[in-house]
């Protein structure tokens, strides 16, 4: 059995023992995961991956253990851009903090398996089709100019169209009904967590066109490419709930984001003419990190909420 077969081995068993746990926790008793409980369980989630970069460097080899890392962080950082959207859908749809959990967990597991036939098909086509990373390269730059230049409240969950094939398929209750995502009126009804978990996952679909062509970018094998994105969605739960208590220390982190994005399209643009050592790019979007969330916390300016919207439910 070679290294890689045996690395499979431990991620899928690791994965899904972790996933499997998560799993039980958020379908027991619903409550509010408050902002302790966030920070040590993201604290824990980045325990795992770590110690699963370290296993992967010893097993594979330091360059794939800098992969990992690279994939890990600028799949992470993307993650944090999207948990400030699912904010804005959780207070469009108006769901209770305690049920929200759910919603997360069961959202996560549909993007892992997405993500599973994404990455697979990206990484065969780039290796059939060599030209297509100048594609995906070009993609990311745009993609960086229309996030630097996009206004924070343009989305608009009710719009969602997936949302609107469901109002047709099923009528839609107003009432979050106990943490249900069907209930039984006359005729079964979706509830709003089952139309927020719809727009969640057509969200995550779309940040999922971004964020794996920037990981291909890291790294072209399929091992590092899938693991890293794993391990930085399965930690987007708790993630969530620790941003929604300190929001002001990230909002300058989308151009900071931006700039990743920017980085790595240009690095896939270049990659048939020089090579970018993978710690070269670790030390950079690590570096752009952190001089986003310093300016964050060093300029100051007033807090305007934006007005809430008022959901609106197909059908």
């Amino acid at each position: 059995m070679t290294p890689h077969e045996i690395m499979w081995i431990i991620f899928t068993v690791t994965a899904t023992a972790l996933f499997l746990a998560d799993l039980k926790l958020s379908a027991g008793k619903a409550h509010v995961i408050t902002h302790k409980e966030a920070t040590l369980l993201c604290a824990f989630w980045m325990l795992i991956a770590a110690l699963f970069g370290f296993l992967t460097g010893h097993m594979l080899g330091f360059n794939k253990m800098v992969e990992f890392f690279t994939a890990y962080v600028i799949e992470y950082s993307l993650s944090v851009d999207n948990m400030f959207v699912f904010i804005m859908i959780f207070a469009y749809f108006g769901i209770p903090r305690k049920y929200q959990p759910k919603i997360l967990t069961w959202g996560i597991l549909g993007a892992v398996l997405m993500r599973l036939v994404l990455i697979f098909t990206g990484v065969k086509l780039i290796q059939s089709f060599s030209w297509l990373i100048y594609v995906f390269g070009g993609i990311l730059i745009i993609t960086a100019v229309k996030m630097i230049l996009q206004k924070e409240g343009d989305m608009d969950p009710g719009a969602n169209p997936v949302l609107k094939l469901l109002g047709r398929l099923i009528p839609i209750d107003k009432e979050p009904s106990d943490g249900y995502f069907f209930v039984k009126r006359h005729v079964w009804h979706a509830t709003p967590l089952l139309a927020t978990l719809v727009v969640i996952e057509t969200s995550d679909l779309i940040f999922a066109v971004d964020s794996i062509p920037a990981v291909l970018a890291v790294s072209k094998d399929k091992f590092i490419v899938y693991t890293s994105n794993v391990f930085a969605v399965v930690g987007l739960r708790s993630l969530y709930f620790l941003l929604a208590s300190v929001m002001d220390l990230f909002r300058y982190l989308k151009a900071g984001i931006s700039i990743i994005l920017f980085y790595v399209g240009v690095k896939m643009l270049l990659s048939g003419y020089m090579h970018i050592p993978p710690l070269f790019s670790l030390v950079v979007v690590l570096g752009i990190l952190a001089v986003s969330i310093l300016l964050s916390v060093l300029i100051k300016h007033p807090h305007h909420p934006a007005e809430q919207q008022k959901p609106r439910f197909p059908g």
